[in-house]
């Protein structure tokens, strides 16, 4: 049974805060926020700009959001905050059911606290995924952060944990799990893990609920014009 008491034994990412101080947060938690590229991907773009992901990451984002769904009997709000214009971040997000992306959007504390509004929510009630350096302006609101542990980087990532921009340092790098670990880490410390994993793989009455009711979310994509968040149809 994976547990929170012996978490450590299985994930071998760093808990710059303690895990009893994320899993007393995790309950409060309304929204989960992805940066795309250097978390899905390890950044690498082709002639179009474009960068993908992996299914074993999807499969990750999708376990999270029923885990949470165990946990509050009501959807998690997802959105991705990208910096670029990625059509592939848009069709996963349109596949998977994700309520946002933000794209295009250097500034990435401005889209969290518009997302924030938009769902009536504050920002210690989000779960941030990132990696790099602009995404530091919305890790400093978000109430739970998770930071991709590039190899390359080692003073950004100390610079993180100094200002205290960080919870959890990934032991895999974008592109090879890491957004399956940030699952993985979650689920554990919710002490639900098991009962997430059982009713996955037995395609429950539960878990037919759940997909039901998420799939009931059509994606909203935003961009800024003229110094404002605006509405798009990009698919």
């Amino acid at each position: 049974m994976a547990a929170a008491e012996n978490i450590e034994q299985f994930l071998k990412g760093v808990f710059v805060t303690d895990k009893i101080g994320i899993q007393e947060k995790l309950p409060a938690i309304k929204a989960i926020i992805f940066d795309w590229d250097g978390v899905f991907n390890n950044g690498h773009k082709n002639i179009d700009g474009h960068s993908s992901f992996s299914e074993t990451d999807s499969m990750g984002t999708n376990l999270m959001r029923f885990n949470q769904y165990l946990q509050k009997n009501q959807q998690v709000i997802t959105a991705i905050i990208t910096g670029e214009n990625n059509q592939c971040a848009f069709n996963f997000a349109h596949r998977e059911h994700f309520n946002a992306v933000y794209y295009k959007i250097k500034h990435k504390q401005t889209a969290l606290l518009h997302l924030c509004k938009q769902y009536e929510i504050s920002p210690d009630e989000v779960l941030f995924v990132f990696d790099d350096v602009l995404d530091f302006s919305a890790a400093k609101f978000a109430g739970i952060r998770v930071m991709v542990n590039h190899s390359c980087n080692p003073m950004l990532i100390e610079y993180a944990v100094k200002n205290k921009l960080v919870d959890y340092l990934t032991a895999h790098e974008g592109g090879y799990g890491a957004v399956r670990e940030v699952s993985e880490l979650t689920m554990c410390l919710s002490d639900r893990f098991d009962e997430t994993i059982e009713n996955r793989m037995q395609y429950s009455e539960l878990y037919k609920k759940y997909i039901h009711d998420r799939n009931k979310a059509s994606t909203e994509y935003y961009t800024i014009h003229n110094n404002e968040i605006t509405l798009q149809y990009v698919l």
